[in-house]
């Protein structure tokens, strides 16, 4: 998922239309506070920040995001009008991935795009992750609660990963059902409840740290 933060109507709605149509799935948000919302529920793999924004510009929103431990790394490509090489380096000294200049040209966002996704998922396959006495590398395949090594199924596994990097980010039912099981399940949330459970009593006093978080899905505590 892709979300741009753009508040002119026409450039958002042609960069998602691209997006979409090159089959990246994107929304669009015209004014930071739809787009704060948004994030309370989920997290996108890049995100298109426009600097000139109404409510709070560009810059700051960046700032915001860096400072946060659950956002810290996420990818960010600026989008601006301005075009000096202070608001370049400026952009790009405050933690952007990236920045382009409007006009752009829609196969060189594209490209800008792919290049930085490319690189993310590179990082994410040395990722390791530890919360309290819970220890989990996501490339080695790697469980251990207080040392002692955890043998999951691969759906508990890639249940827990995506818990564990989204770290106090409510993960609805649905959008578990969507990443671990793939868009084409047509099963029931209940699928969800049971691998929690089960996963759960496979962590012991670890999964103490999955909350659930009543009528929306689950979460791991920080």
């Amino acid at each position: 998922m892709i979300y741009l933060l753009e508040d002119d109507e026409s450039i958002r709605e042609l960069v998602i239309y691209t997006l979409n149509s090159q089959g990246l799935e994107a929304e669009g948000f015209s004014c930071p506070s739809d787009f704060w919302k948004a994030m309370k529920h989920k997290h996108p793999d890049l995100l298109l920040l426009d600097v000139m924004l109404p409510e709070e510009d560009g810059m700051m929103i960046l700032k915001k995001l860096r400072r946060a431990s659950d956002t810290e790394s996420l990818p960010v490509i600026m989008l601006t009008a301005k075009n000096s090489e202070y608001d370049t380096v400026l952009g790009l000294d405050s933690g952007a991935d990236d920045y382009i200049s409007k006009p752009f040209r829609m196969m060189e966002l594209l490209s800008r795009i792919r290049a930085v996704l490319r690189r993310t998922e590179k990082k994410k396959e040395y990722a390791e992750y530890q919360i309290g006495f819970l220890y989990v590398c996501p490339s080695r395949h790697i469980v251990e609660v207080k040392g002692e090594p955890i043998s999951l199924t691969l759906k508990e596994f890639e249940i827990l990963c995506l818990l564990m990097a989204n770290q106090g980010v409510v993960i609805t039912r649905s959008q578990l059902l969507d990443q671990v099981w793939g868009y084409a399940f047509d099963g029931e949330s209940r699928t969800v409840d049971v691998h929690i459970r089960t996963l759960r009593q496979k962590l012991g006093d670890a999964g103490e740290y999955i909350e659930t978080v009543r009528g929306i899905g689950y979460k791991m505590r920080r």
